[in-house]
């Protein structure tokens, strides 16, 4: 007879693909009437916009933009001009287990772009784009529990408890952010504004009933030209905080919130060279995840009738560490000539690697740091630099670690003895899983027919506990209960029982 089992189901979503796709935009791009003839490149700057996302079968497609600044000498003028250039992109990423029911999180950043004079009215741009993509796809799960009403077939069962953690919702919400901003007196007037950057930045995330509340900032970081053709840069801190309608999650929930750039419009008003209208456009994507504690049924057996049962193996993914380091990276770079003074610092964030020695996990970050600057005889010039961000993580073997970077705040750079200093803050933001194999009963049978005769059995059995043996097994072994071992030699309940001499009583 097949015995009905007990079992708990619970609702999440599977990560499928967590990879980063990388791609390279070109583009020719005339000067605009308006502009000046270029006479010399100084500085390509890009930033990466997210337009849509879609899951289809087996992929998954990103497009956007990457909006280029051109920054360079006129021909037969003075002082940096400034040339915009939009280069569309499509990544795309395949996996069989995508189907158009998963949802899809994806954060796209510019790790490189440069520009070549073709002629003084014609440049070549290319940026080389990166995006960090997860897909998620509904997923309900269930394990056996508990075997309903075995009592009345003399079953014992046992067991185990278990720690799984899983992602239960993943939402996102798109929202706009407007402000007019004033240049502090310390500042001169604004002749012409060249860029506009933002780093983002959510720094709190919490469900509270069925709402995720997060809150963070923007760092707006502004390269004007003053009428004297000098280059400043002006810093401004945007805090935002938007609620989100989540489900499926406790107020105990982890939840991972990116907030990226859809699109991000600066100008300079007309009037006093001293206030900018701002407007950004973001979308913030949340992962929520949930530790729960599950029961597996692991063994059982009948006391009265013959029972056979059958096992199976599932993973359940235990969370191993989760949280944000943030570090600073310091580098003097050479030059070899003297500065007046540095114009504008920046940086991108380029490819992840992750090596592991025992428990210890390094992240290695390969930063691009740009700083435009002015020599001491007045001429503007550029330099690029890889650097590298490391990050140390300690975490048990076998635990698989997703993790990204970014940089939170603006560069610093200053000159200094024999070329630049440069200062950067670096988060790593990191969710480490350690799988772990669990075994438990899936299906359970009895034969009513041919119940078990004890009556050939002895009555009583002294039996020594060996190291390591548990009461479960004995009893099994015995026919018997655990607890009837357990009143029979008047046992405290869970107590230690290696090496003792215990009275086996016959089940009757």
């Amino acid at each position: 007879m097949e015995l009905e089992l007990e079992r708990t189901e619970w609702n999440g979503y599977e990560t499928i693909l967590d990879t980063t796709v990388c791609r390279e935009e070109t583009l020719e791009a005339i000067v605009p009437d308006a502009c000046p003839d270029i006479l010399r490149i100084c500085d390509v700057e890009g930033t990466a916009y997210l337009a849509g996302k879609e899951a289809q079968e087996g992929r998954v497609e990103l497009s956007g933009t990457v909006r280029a600044v051109l920054l360079y000498l006129p021909d037969g003028g003075q002082g940096v001009r400034r040339m915009e250039v939009t280069l569309p992109f499509t990544c795309t990423a395949d996996a069989a287990a995508i189907t158009p029911a998963c949802l899809v999180t994806a954060v796209p950043r510019v790790q490189s772009a440069d520009a070549r004079l073709l002629n003084p009215r014609k440049v070549l741009v290319r940026a080389s784009l990166a995006a960090d993509i997860q897909v998620f796809r509904p997923a309900a799960r269930q394990v056996c529990s508990g075997i309903a009403e075995g009592e009345s077939a003399g079953v014992e069962q046992r067991s185990e408890q278990y720690d799984t953690c899983d992602v239960v919702c993943v939402q996102e919400k798109s929202f706009t952010f407007a402000d007019d901003l004033t240049l502090s007196g310390g500042k001169p007037e604004a002749e012409e504004l060249l860029k506009a950057r933002a780093y983002l930045r959510c720094g709190e995330a919490k469900v509270i009933g069925n709402k995720l509340i997060f809150k963070g900032e923007t760092f707006l970081q502004l390269l004007c030209r003053a009428s004297d053709n000098t280059l400043f840069s002006a810093e401004f801190q945007l805090p935002f905080s938007q609620i989100m309608e989540v489900s499926g999650a406790g107020e105990e929930a982890g939840c991972d919130v990116q907030v990226t750039l859809t699109d991000l419009d600066c100008t300079l008003d007309g009037g006093d060279g001293r206030t900018f209208s701002v407007a950004l456009g973001l979308l913030a994507q949340a992962a929520i995840r949930e530790t729960r504690t599950l029961r597996l049924l692991t063994d059982a057996y009948s006391t009265l009738y013959p029972m056979t049962c059958q096992s199976g193996c599932c993973t359940l993914d235990r969370l191993a560490d989760c949280g944000e380091k943030e570090i600073t990276v310091r580098e003097l770079m050479e030059l070899g000539e003297l500065l007046k003074e540095v114009s504008d610092a920046y940086v991108c964030v380029g490819p992840l690697t992750q090596s592991r020695e025992g428990a210890r996990v390094t992240v290695t970050a390969q930063i691009n740091v740009t700083v435009l600057y002015r020599t001491a005889e007045g001429e503007a010039g550029s330099l690029t630099r890889p650097l590298q961000a490391v990050c140390v993580l300690d975490l048990p073997e076998g635990a698989v670690c997703a993790c990204r970077c970014v940089c939170t705040a603006p560069v610093f750079a200053a000159a200094a003895a024999g070329g630049l200093e440069v200062r950067l803050p670096v988060s790593f933001q990191y969710v480490a899983y350690a799988p772990q194999a669990a075994a438990g009963i899936t299906a359970a049978a009895i034969d009513e027919t041919a119940p078990l005769d004890h009556a050939g059995r002895p009555s009583i059995v002294l039996r020594m506990v060996g190291a390591g043996e548990r009461l479960w097994d004995i009893a099994k072994s015995y026919g018997t209960t655990a607890a009837d071992i357990v009143q029979a030699n008047a046992l405290e309940e869970g107590g230690p029982v290696s090496g003792q001499l215990l009275l086996i009583p016959r089940k009757r």
